[in-house]
C-alpha cells in the first residue's frame, strides 16, 4: 500500500511539508509544522462576492466550460505572456496517476506538494524549453536552504512565458535536458523523494516568472500558490496562472 495511504493525509503533508524547505534537517516528532496561507487580496475578495466579475487570474476571456464528454483534454487555453504577445497553450496536471493528492498551503514560501508513489511519471504542464534540470542529488541533511533542495528536478519555461519547476523527481527521463523543447504532457522524469523530501514520495511543483532563467532558486521553486491552477487542470479544466504571475512580477520585481 503506497506510503501516504498508509498515514492519514494529515500527517503525510505535516511530515513531507515540513522538510521541503527545512534549514535545520528534519524536526523533532512533536514539532508542529508551520504553514504560511494562501493571502486573500481585497481584488479576490471583490470577485467572490461578485460572481459575474472578471476572473483576475484569467489572462485572457474565459474559456467555455469543459463539456462532460472529456473533449477538453485536448482544448487549448489562450495566454498571454510576460510580453503581451498571445499565446494558445494547453495545460495539464503535472503527474499522470489516478492516486494523487495535495495542499494549498506550503511551508515557508508558495508551491505545492503533490503527494503520488515513488516511480509514477511527471509530465510537462504545457509546451515549451526546458530552462534547468538535475541529475544529481547532492543534498545534505540539515544544510541551509538551497538550490540542492530539491535533488534531481526539471524547470521548463512554458510558451504562456511562465516558469515551471519540479523536483524530488527519482528520475529525469532520457533526452530531457537543458534547451529541449517538450509538448504539454510529455514524460520529464518520475516521482520520487531525493533532496529534501523527508523520505516521503512527492513533487514538489512551483510556479514563477523565468527572471535569471537560471540560477534563480529562491524564485523557482515557487512565488505564486499553484493549488487553484491544479485544480482546473485535474479536472481537463485551462485555467492559466499567466496573470497571476506578471502581477507578483510587477509587485516584486523578481525578488523572493
Amino acid at each position: 500500500m503506497p506510503l501516504f495511504r498508509a498515514l492519514s493525509g494529515l500527517t503525510v503533508l505535516a511530515v513531507c511539508l515540513a522538510g521541503c524547505g527545512s534549514v535545520t534537517g528534519s524536526p523533532p516528532a512533536t514539532a508542529t509544522p508551520q504553514f504560511i496561507e494562501p493571502e486573500v487580496t481585497a481584488s479576490a475578495s471583490a470577485a467572490a462576492a461578485a460572481p459575474t466579475a472578471a476572473d483576475p487570474t484569467a489572462a485572457a476571456p474565459p474559456t467555455p466550460a469543459a463539456p462532460s464528454s472529456g473533449a477538453a483534454a485536448t482544448s487549448a487555453a489562450p495566454a498571454t505572456t510576460a510580453a503581451g504577445a498571445p499565446k494558445t497553450v494547453k495545460y495539464v496536471f503535472p503527474v499522470k496517476a489516478s492516486n494523487v493528492d495535495y495542499h494549498p498551503t506550503h511551508s515557508k514560501y508558495p508551491a505545492t506538494d503533490i503527494f503520488a508513489d515513488c516511480g509514477e511519471p511527471v509530465v510537462a504542464t504545457t509546451s515549451g524549453v526546458v530552462l534547468e534540470i538535475s541529475l544529481k542529488d547532492v543534498y545534505v541533511k540539515g544544510s541551509p536552504d538551497g538550490p540542492n533542495n530539491g535533488g534531481l528536478s526539471v524547470s521548463l519555461l512554458g510558451d504562456d512565458g511562465v516558469r515551471y519547476y519540479g523536483s524530488h523527481l527519482s528520475k529525469v527521463q532520457s533526452g530531457i535536458t537543458k534547451g529541449v523543447r517538450v509538448t504539454a504532457g510529455q514524460l520529464l522524469g518520475k516521482v520520487g523523494h531525493t533532496g529534501n523530501a523527508n523520505g516521503v514520495c512527492h513533487l514538489h511543483y512551483g510556479i514563477s516568472p523565468p527572471c535569471a532563467k537560471v540560477g534563480d532558486w529562491k524564485v523557482r521553486r515557487g512565488v505564486i500558490w499553484p493549488a487553484t491552477f491544479l485544480d482546473s487542470w485535474r479536472k481537463k479544466g485551462q485555467k492559466s496562472p499567466v496573470a497571476t504571475v506578471a502581477a507578483w512580477n510587477r509587485s516584486h520585481n523578481c525578488k523572493a
